[in-house]
């Protein structure tokens, strides 16, 4: 088969499965291009962290009007495609309209990120300051950027929320759909093979480790079989949750009471009560108790597993 053959029947694929994205017809977000916008947004909420050289006080100003610049720029041609291939009646005014409402909620976010940080020094004994935190800890560009992706998310905005929470996917292992809600002080620790789902709801001060699931027990299906959409299908974690690593919590009726602790390796599909710890013992079965104040999982029990 020559090289014409190979290009007649690429062509002849491209026409009759898709999987191209043309710029004469829907022409879709780009992936490097939204990649771009997820950096300079962290350069935006961490101004010099990111950079080969901090930037001075002086030239600060100057920095945002540049980096500005550049996000809305970029926003508004990558919202319009988006919102092209959805079929918006008029993507290019609302593009304008999104990411100025986009840019205008970074000061608030920059203060409820700030919280994620405060966190992450509380929970982890091996921090050393806030700093390395922001530079040296995954959770924080997993967090700020799910923050993000849920701005334009709660906007409307097709496919770049989900593009901006996968850059962080890929440079973590920790999966956050831009639709879960997330409350201020929350902290992941160790950051690596975190899934939560798109309707999963966590309140404040949460701390969950590596290996969680906070996923969908089963789903709705139509007539013809395909997933009904828009349902709540992931669980809720109430304020001041603890969950240790490799739990798996399931189901969109499934509520973690406030102040309780899911211990290791537990696979939960129900709810359980404010003030509760549930772990595995001797044959593995699951035991529910209350909580006692102040009370961590590991001040109680030795033989729970890792």
């Amino acid at each position: 088969m020559t090289l014409d053959d190979i290009k007649r029947d690429l062509l002849a694929s491209y026409e009759t499965d898709g999987g191209i994205n043309r710029s004469d017809d829907a022409n879709l977000p780009g992936e490097e291009s939204v990649n771009h916008l997820a950096r300079d947004c962290m350069h935006l909420l961490f101004p010099g962290f990111f950079d080969e050289y901090a930037v001075t006080e002086k030239k600060l100003p100057a920095l945002l009007d540049t980096l500005l610049a550049r996000t809305a720029a970029r926003l508004e041609i990558e919202i319009e495609k988006a919102l092209r291939f959805a079929r918006d009646p008029a993507p290019a005014a609302r593009a304008r309209e999104t990411a100025a409402a986009f840019l205008s909620r970074l000061p608030a976010l920059r203060r409820v990120v700030q919280t994620d940080i405060a966190a992450a020094y509380a929970g982890d004994p091996a921090a050393r300051s806030l700093e390395e935190i922001i530079l040296a800890y995954p959770c924080v560009l997993v967090i700020s950027l799910q923050r993000l992706a849920h701005i334009l998310y709660t906007l409307k905005v097709p496919l770049i929320p989900r593009m901006l929470t996968e850059y962080a996917h890929e440079r973590t292992g920790t999966d956050i759909h831009p639709g879960a809600k997330i409350g201020t002080h929350f902290f992941i620790d160790h950051c690596t093979g975190v899934v939560v789902g798109e309707t999963a709801s966590i309140g404040n001060h949460v701390k969950i480790y590596q290996g969680v699931t906070l996923g969908a027990k089963s789903f709705l299906t139509d007539e013809k079989g395909n997933p009904v959409k828009g349902v709540k299908r992931h669980p809720e974690l109430r304020d001041n949750v603890i969950v240790y690593p490799g739990a798996t919590i399931l189901g969109g009726e499934t509520v973690i009471g406030e102040n309780s602790i899911v211990g290791s390796n537990v696979w939960l599909m129900q709810s359980i009560p404010a003030n509760s710890i549930v772990y595995y013992q001797g044959d593995a079965s699951s035991i529910v108790r209350p909580r006692k104040p102040k009370e961590s999982l590991l001040e109680e029990f030795t033989d729970w597993v890792i």
